[in-house]
């Protein structure tokens, strides 16, 4: 746009276009096509020989989706983003950028039930090795770590269980061992927490969530902070010919390009081969998210603290969870690592066990009952029943899923309004 740094608020709403020089479109052009005309057979060929910068197929790029891969990284402070079909697809790219048969990465325990069947159970068939430890356990973590290990990984926000991730303390453990530190930034958000800024060196988001914010698109997002040394000699993925790509060594890409290294190999061999291809109009819809992002942020915080606030002090409630609340067992991190509150996300637990659970959410009325999260509307769901209900007992506990566990996304309602509708629930 301009030599200038712009702040948070004016990147969600600008960051990443130029105006179209064709039709002078003030919002994004939404680009349907599936291809792009070339100008010669020399512009062809350099633009497969990463020899030029280009458009070929949208299964790789598009200029809508453009846009949102670079509004993204720099609403993270990143060096580049690659945007994908999901949130899964996100993670799986991730991981399997850096794993091959016979590697291993450290996972938190505290894990989406979704990401933890993919990397306890789908990624075992091909021969990746999640190891599961609790995020504060560092020595555990460190003992966890040997020579094939690739990366650690963990959630800004653990998804049900609401504890935030050390980020700062598990990224030296990372870089005293020559791997990156994967966050999953989608309960956060980068308007309350950018985990590049404290030493991860990818953020992915499930961008369904927050970011598009209206529960109308599915898709992921990988940013690359640029910072991670690739050459360091654990990853032979980036150092040695890659004969899926004419014999392409990653880390001797042109210098425009050596930085991000991580995601144009992404892009280049895990998107094109597996193909979970963005469509343009969801990357559309997610743009349109964003540009009220820090809007939707600050009112979800809000709600949420009101929220968790009325339901600490209600007798028919046994617990609550969340961040915001100076009882949390990692409020202190959240205080470290967040600005402008703590999300829309609370856990709690009806007097009464699971039969009062279902209960409850029998009984509500504005909250919508659904497995998804940081929509502008206020959702509910009982996860030992629904989006954890494939883990055993022994799984359940260790991510924090209790059976009488509530799992709520406080939405951008009037506040009156959502703390009434729980109260007539409760009663």
């Amino acid at each position: 746009m301009t030599d200038r740094q712009y702040k948070f608020n004016t990147i969600a709403l600008h960051g990443g276009h130029e105006v179209d020089k064709c039709s002078h479109s003030r919002a994004v052009p939404i680009y349907q096509t599936s291809s792009f005309v070339f100008d010669s057979p020399e512009h062809a060929a350099a633009l497969f020989a990463l020899e030029e910068s280009g458009n070929i197929y949208t299964r790789l790029m598009n200029p809508t989706t453009d846009v949102l891969e670079k509004r993204v990284a720099m609403l993270e402070n990143g060096a580049a983003g690659l945007a994908v079909a999901s949130g899964q697809s996100a993670e799986l790219i991730a991981i399997t950028n850096l794993c091959n048969t016979g590697d291993n990465f450290v996972c938190s325990s505290s894990l989406y039930g979704g990401s933890y069947t993919l990397f306890v159970h789908t990624l075992k068939k091909f021969g990746i090795e999640a190891r599961i430890v609790k995020s504060n356990d560092f020595d555990a973590m460190q003992a966890a770590i040997d020579s094939k290990t690739k990366a650690i990984y963990g959630e800004t926000i653990g998804n049900p269980q609401l504890d935030v991730f050390p980020i700062a303390e598990v990224a030296a453990i990372a870089h005293d061992n020559d791997i990156p530190l994967i966050i999953d930034n989608t309960m956060a958000s980068p308007y309350h927490c950018r985990p590049l800024d404290w030493g991860a060196d990818i953020v992915i988001h499930s961008a369904t969530k927050y970011l598009g914010g209206h529960g109308t698109s599915i898709a992921g997002v990988i940013v690359d902070s640029g910072a991670f040394d690739w050459g360091c000699g654990n990853f032979p993925g980036f150092t040695t010919p890659d004969a899926s790509y004419h014999d392409m060594i990653w880390c001797e890409l042109p210098d425009e390009m050596r930085r991000i290294a991580f995601i144009v190999k992404a892009r280049l061999c895990g998107l094109r081969d597996m193909g979970p291809a963005i469509s343009p109009f969801n990357s559309f819809l997610i743009l349109q998210g964003i540009e009220t992002l820090h809007l939707r942020m600050q009112r979800h915080s809000e709600n949420a603290m009101a929220v968790a606030e009325f339901l600490s002090t209600d007798e028919r409630v046994s617990w609550v969870n969340y961040p915001g609340l100076a009882s949390h067992e990692t409020h202190n991190l959240a205080q470290k690592y967040f600005t402008n509150g703590y999300s829309g996300m609370i856990g709690f637990g009806v007097k009464g066990g699971k039969t009062a659970g279902s209960n409850f959410i029998r009984k509500v009325k504005l909250c919508s009952h659904l497995a998804n999260i940081g929509d502008a509307k206020t959702l509910i769901i009982h996860p030992a029943s629904t989006t954890h209900q494939q883990l055993s007992e022994e799984e359940l506990i260790a991510c924090g899923v209790t059976p009488d566990f509530i799992r709520l996304s406080v939405g951008i309602e009037d506040i009156n309004d959502i703390l009434s509708d729980i109260d007539q629930a409760l009663g």
